[in-house]
This record gives C-alpha cells, structure tokens and sequence, in this order.
C-alpha cells in the first residue's frame, strides 16, 4: 500500500489505473519477469491485482479517491500520513481510521466468509483475489487426483472413448455423431482413435491412448511416430494416464511429424477445463460495483 501511496503522492492529479501499477512497478524496480507474473487464471497480473486491492483499502479509510471511473487520487488525509513518513502501511495501520473501522464492520457478515481487517494481514500479503484463486487452484488440483485415479481403473477400451470426448469437447470435429472415430479393437495398426481436426474434415489427427501405470518411453512413441507414417498422416497426439520419459519428449520433437504427449496431469486438468468425467457443484459469481450507474 505504501508504494501505491507514493506513487500518487508524486502525482499531479488522477492516475489511470494502469499507469498507477506502471510508476508501483516502477518504484519497486521489478524486473520485466516479475512485472507479467500473473494470478494462477492467467488473466490479470499480480501486480496490477495487488495495486488496485490496495487503492480499495486505502480508499475504505479515506487516503484514496477515486476521481472517476479507474482513475485514483491522493485525499489530503492520505498526503497528512505520507509526510509522516511511515515505514509500511497495512490493514493495523488503516485500522486507526474511523472511517476505515465503520467501513469493515458494516462489510462482516459471519457466514460470508469475509477476513476481519487484523487477519487479513497474516494471508502472505495476498489479495482476496489470490486467496480465492489459490483456494480454486488447490480444489481442481484435488479434482486432477481424483480423476486420475478414476482412469487408472477404467477398461482400457472405455479410456480410448473418453479421449476421443475430450478432443470432441476441445472443439476438435464437427457434430458428435461424425466427430471421432474409435478403431476396432483388434488390427489398429497403433491407432486408437481418429478424429477430424475441422468440420469439413479437410484434415485428420490420429490419436493413440494408453492406459498405464509406467512412464512411456521412447519406443512406444516411435511405434506411434511409425503407425503415422503408414497412414501417411502427418499429426497426432498420444495421450497416457502416466507420464512420459524425456527420451520420449525429445523423440517426439525431434520427428518431422507433428506428435503432442499429453501425460496423465495434463490430461486431468483438461478434462477439468472442458467438463469432461467432471460436473459442476458450485458457480461463485463475482460482482463489482458499476461506476457508470451511478454517474449523471
């Protein structure tokens, strides 16, 4: 909070929002690599989220402004708390705000689950928005296990179906009905499955699934590498409840041939992304307040 303080106190006006985080980032010296460092959804970096949650803490006790939509300024409360010259700001800090208490007492709700001010501290200096992100992350990475387990057990040729689902559900196809082509299960020649790479079918992905408990080496990869070559096919993807060996990853970007290895975690986690062997418990909509509904 303090590095966001400064850096409006040593502007003249309204910051934008995005040039705030620019003169934080600035004043913390963060290199390039720091600055892109995003939350675990990828969509909004750390230190743009953390910026604005402390413009939003500061703005509850008075020390902050928003001028208009996006836009912050310093108040003459929060340039009275720069010239004494702190050493930090934080959520105890804050507290000593009248305004700032009243704002936190009317927010609590015990079944919310809202932080009291004087935890929040104690969360790694995260934002609510990292702690709700960390929170999704560890329960899709529980998800992950428990569906890897789940394929562990499945009959190697109902494995085979669910793989040619998630490629169906990644887009991959036209409608169900002709999207995917499971082969027999004798005399597959090293495929498993076939699948249109767009609805027209102007071009073909041959996939290989294998149901295993040991990594898949080199050989099993260039077995796959050699089944392509026989269907003159020049994409496919190999697809294992384990992992792959790193001679395996080498050969297959080293082959002329285009092969993606999708090992078990990676497999777990789309079929997460896309709703495949998972349903959804809960949806947790989060709002924020519309500034344009209120402006005249």
């Amino acid at each position: 909070m303090l590095p966001v303080l400064r850096a409006l106190g040593d502007a003249d006006g309204g910051v934008q929002q995005m040039e705030l985080t620019r003169r934080v980032a600035d004043g913390l010296m963060l290199t390039e690599e720091e600055r892109k460092l995003t939350l675990p959804s990828g969509r909004q970096t750390v230190i743009h989220n953390r910026t604005g949650w402390a413009g939003w803490y500061m703005k509850q006790a008075g020390l902050l402004d928003n001028v208009k939509r996006g836009v912050w300024a310093i108040t003459q409360d929060g340039r009275q708390l720069l010239a004494s010259n702190p050493e930090c700001i934080d959520l105890k800090t804050l507290a000593a705000y009248p305004r700032f208490e009243a704002k936190m007492a009317r927010n609590k709700d015990p079944d919310s689950g809202v932080v009291e001010p004087e935890m929040a501290d104690q969360n790694d200096g995260q934002t609510p928005t990292e702690q709700i992100e960390e929170a999704h992350q560890k329960l899709n990475q529980t998800v992950a296990t428990e569906l890897r387990e789940q394929m562990a057990r499945m009959d190697p040729y109902k494995f085979e179906q669910l793989v040619i689902d998630l490629l169906f559900a990644m887009g991959y196809g036209g409608n169900r009905a002709e999207a995917a082509l499971v082969t027999q299960k004798s005399n597959d020649e090293g495929i498993d499955g076939i699948i249109n790479e767009d609805r027209l079918g102007l071009n073909v992905i041959y996939v290989q699934a294998k149901r295993w408990q040991s990594t898949v080496g080199r050989i099993e990869v260039q077995n796959f590498v050699g089944a392509l070559a026989g269907k003159h096919a020049t994409k496919g993807v190999f697809i294992t409840t384990s992992d792959f060996h790193k001679n395996a990853t080498e050969y297959a970007s080293s082959v002329q041939h285009k092969v993606v290895l999708i090992g078990g975690q990676r497999l777990a986690d789309l079929m997460i992304e896309h709703g495949v062997g998972v349903s959804t418990v809960r949806t947790i909509a989060l709002k924020r307040v519309d500034s344009d509904y209120f402006e005249d």
